[in-house]
């Protein structure tokens, strides 16, 4: 099986590491190309296996799963490109959301699966998103999941949850970075803790915290049930970030849910261009 990235950026290049860390494919399936090439050859040069094709009707030419790993509104543009080289045996990839699996249906020939990874796939852990096409063979599907747990934990989704899901799983990792560095910030500035001091203890606390839920140990109520001993400092805040955090987890998924909707209206006026 051939495996084709139209888009090296970020997620095409995590996506790259954790498929050939985790052994799920040989470098030499694995056929990419990228709108600044030299990109697409950086990747080449830490997996020499790597094919590197000039242009994305190349990828289109070798690949059986193709991914696609470009901006929302430079997804139809490319589609029109390659649409020439596409099979009904192809398997067409999106990572993003606004564009629907029912959608690239209508664009292509292929079958159409949509796969949202997160950062947390490049430790071969976290979460996939799936959604299948209608046009998806059972046999692809299990190989889709199959591949996707040598990684991570495949989760199938349908598409109106899809957003918020991506908020969770992609999203996530960098809301709660943001949210743990101004914890190390606070702490700094109100005590004589070092930067490099508190950034290891919460680092530490973190991974350990994730082995706690992984392992089973706790749910997140109980978590908290063990910790905030009723009239202790942990109670005490708990009670600050009830009433500071008020609605702010709301407002960000108000905010994502409405760019969301603007990408799909951008998306629908590209069309009718």
């Amino acid at each position: 099986m051939k495996w084709g990235i139209i888009g090296t950026g970020n997620m095409g290049k995590i996506l790259t590491e954790a498929w050939i860390d985790s052994g799920m494919i040989e470098p030499e399936q694995l056929y990419v190309t990228n709108r600044t090439l030299s990109k697409a050859k950086l990747l080449q040069k830490n997996y020499p296996g790597i094919t590197v094709c000039e242009g994305a009707d190349a990828v289109a030419k070798e690949a059986d799963m193709l991914f696609i790993c470009v901006k929302p509104l430079d997804i139809y543009p490319l589609l029109n490109k390659i649409q020439p080289y596409l099979t009904e045996q192809q398997c067409l990839v999106s990572i993003t959301s606004p564009y629907s699996v029912e959608d690239l249906e209508h664009e292509v020939p292929c079958q159409v699966v949509r796969w949202i990874p997160s950062i947390t796939n490049r430790a071969q852990s976290g979460v996939t998103l799936l959604t299948f096409g209608e046009r998806v063979s059972p046999l692809m599907k299990a190989y889709v999941e199959q591949c996707c747990k040598t990684y991570s934990k495949p989760v199938q989704i349908k598409e109106n949850v899809t957003r918020v899901s991506s908020d969770i799983v992609s999203c996530g990792p960098a809301f709660f970075s943001y949210l743990l560095q101004r914890f190390v910030d606070a702490a700094c500035e109100e005590t004589k803790i070092s930067e490099h001091e508190a950034t290891t203890m919460v680092t530490e606390m973190l991974i350990g915290f994730g082995k706690l839920l992984e392992e089973g140990h706790y749910s997140l109520p109980t978590l908290q049930e063990k910790v905030c001993v009723k009239g202790g400092v942990t109670g005490e805040g708990i009670e600050v970030l009830e009433a500071e955090i008020g609605k702010m987890f709301h407002h960000v998924f108000q905010r994502t849910h409405r760019k969301y909707n603007q990408d799909k209206w951008e998306l629908e006026e590209q069309k009718l261009d």
